[in-house]
């Protein structure tokens, strides 16, 4: 694992050493701290954790869609329901993922 320097903006760069600007707020080198073993971990199961909820988010549009398309197709009521059900739950899992990732950025979690 490369090493980690955070930025006083929040900008985290992996690398041997900090970037000579921050690509995100223009701050020199010397506004880099670098991050313990413990702090450098904690970024890379925040990266996973975020990457599978951004994933379940994707999942979900994309139950949302084969749903909206089942409806649309209408063939008998009881197919209709059950694609009227999927379509909801679809909605709800996004927005549990939606919400834990905002949570994640308000807490520093991101990385």
């Amino acid at each position: 694992m490369k090493k980690k320097f955070k930025c006083v903006c929040g900008y985290i760069h992996d690398g041997d050493g900090p970037p000579t600007v921050c690509p995100k707020c223009g701050a020199p080198a010397e506004k880099f701290t670098a991050l313990d073993d413990h702090a450098a971990n904690l970024v890379e199961r925040s990266r996973r954790t975020n990457m599978l909820h951004a994933h379940v988010i994707d999942l979900a549009r994309q139950i949302e869609r084969a749903c909206k398309d089942g409806i649309q197709d209408n063939l008998d009521p009881g197919c209709v329901d059950v694609f009227q059900k999927s379509l909801e739950a679809s909605y709800v899992m996004m927005k549990l993922s939606m919400t834990e990732i905002q949570s994640h950025m308000n807490k520093g979690k991101w990385g």
